[in-house]
């Protein structure tokens, strides 16, 4: 029986989890992490600096170098997004900060960085989130500070004066200090689904359906990126299965390199955001799902992502397409009609199949890793479903038990891949 009732403490902190990770973003969210401290710093200041400074991490710095800045006449880089936010940014609408850029701002963006050299200064205090922004005018100055996720401020400054700061105690865990992210389980994630209202989802999975279609059918009607969605469409056919990659990896082409269509964010991420949610889509259409059950197995695919990177962390040497094709695959088993039994194998045969595809950082080949992603959770999928083929606890990284191989991949996400993230930064930034 059911422990879900909308009274439930438990089902009212999913339903915060979805509200706080289902959210709009205009371009590439670090990029645009960097563009909401920037314009932030400008209002802080109260005039158009002169001089700007960007000290980051080096998973900001990997995930900003060669991905294009939407509404900036495809600038790429962290100096073309620090511009793009003291130009013509608007820091009330965060992560769709320069979504409202007109051709004008784009103008004085390209001005901007010609006339006014922003300096980028790798951060070495050892954390994996980082953006400081610190700008300066005549004499007057201002800084401000993100941390751990892309919206989280804890430190303005002006002329030297700390006008707010987040105590150090709640700065590691600000995020998951207000949402218990430790609640989650693929067991109660799927009674969840089984018993939500779904008047209580609604509202957040059509604006998922609506802006992650449109900018998938953008990159299959237009030339973007490395046209892997139209690719897929041209080399294997018309299929659900090729669909499902297609429309997934469509929507990194676009928005990779620069496309200005906003995307329903998962995890703090629009590719893993458009991974969870078009397979899924694409799928229901082929069934002639009703609403109701897209909108159940919507919460499937994007609360079994929410889980895996809870572990794993906001960024890190770890693909994140791998935890959002898994969690597609999870929500399109669901759409099938199966239940914990058959959605759990399929999530530990995806982790067994794919963990270990590295993140080097955001750029057009990210299409390509979401479509092998996509592809590896079908395959989990169908593994268990024909023939209850499944990998067992011992055989490499994975534990008996759903839950625990989430958990172990995390670690080794987050604790055993630290070397490589360094290494991939390294070559990175060697001259090509």
């Amino acid at each position: 029986m059911s422990v879900f009732e909308r009274t439930d403490p438990v089902y009212q902190e999913y339903i915060r989890i979805l509200e706080a990770e289902l959210i709009p973003a205009t371009g590439c969210t670090e990029p645009i992490a960097i563009a909401y401290a920037a314009a932030k710093a400008r209002a802080v200041l109260g005039a158009m600096p002169e001089r700007c400074t960007v000290e980051a991490s080096g998973n900001i710095i990997k995930n900003v170098k060669s991905v294009v800045v939407p509404n900036t006449g495809h600038m790429r880089g962290i100096a073309a997004a620090a511009a793009a936010g003291i130009v013509a940014g608007n820091p009330d609408v965060q992560l769709q900060v320069i979504s409202h850029v007109t051709l004008k701002d784009q103008e004085d963006i390209q001005s901007y960085c010609e006339a006014h050299p922003i300096e980028v200064v790798p951060a070495c205090n050892g954390k994996v989130f980082y953006i400081a922004v610190s700008v300066a005018a005549g004499e007057e100055t201002a800084r401000v500070v993100i941390e751990n996720y892309h919206t989280n401020i804890t430190l303005l400054e002006k002329n030297g004066m700390c006008l707010f700061r987040q105590a150090p105690e709640e700065q590691e865990t600000s995020h998951d200090r207000e949402l218990d992210y430790d609640s989650l389980s693929v067991e109660r994630i799927i009674d969840f689904a089984d018993n939500v209202d779904t008047g209580d989802v609604a509202a957040l999975l059509d604006r998922q359906i609506a802006y992650n279609t449109a900018i998938s059918r953008e990159g299959l009607t237009h030339d973007w990126g490395a046209r892997i969605g139209q690719t897929l469409l041209q080399a294997q056919g018309n299929g659900v299965r090729v669909r499902a990659k297609a429309a997934a990896a469509a929507g990194s082409d676009a928005r990779m390199s620069g496309c200005e269509m906003p995307v329903v964010i998962v995890s703090g991420s629009g590719n893993q955001g458009m991974t969870a949610s078009l397979p899924v889509i694409e799928y229901a259409r082929e069934l002639g799902a009703s609403r109701e059950l897209l909108l159940r197995s919507l919460v499937v695919s994007n609360l079994v992502t929410i889980h895996q990177k809870t572990s794993i962390g906001r960024l890190s040497a770890f693909c994140g397409a791998v935890s959002a094709g898994c969690g597609a695959a999870a929500g399109i088993a669901y759409l099938h009609g199966d239940g914990f039994e058959v959605i759990a194998h399929t999530i530990v045969n995806t982790l067994a199949i794919l963990s270990g595809m590295v993140c080097d950082g955001a750029k057009p080949s990210c299409a390509g890793k979401i479509a092998m992603a996509v592809e590896a959770g079908l395959m989990g999928y169908e593994m268990y479903k024909h023939g209850k083929n499944q990998f067992f606890g011992g055989e490499g990284i994975v534990k008996k038990g759903v839950d625990n191989t989430i958990r172990t991949v995390g670690r080794m996400a987050r604790e055993g891949m630290r070397d490589t993230d360094r290494e991939i930064l390294n070559i990175m930034t060697e001259s090509c």
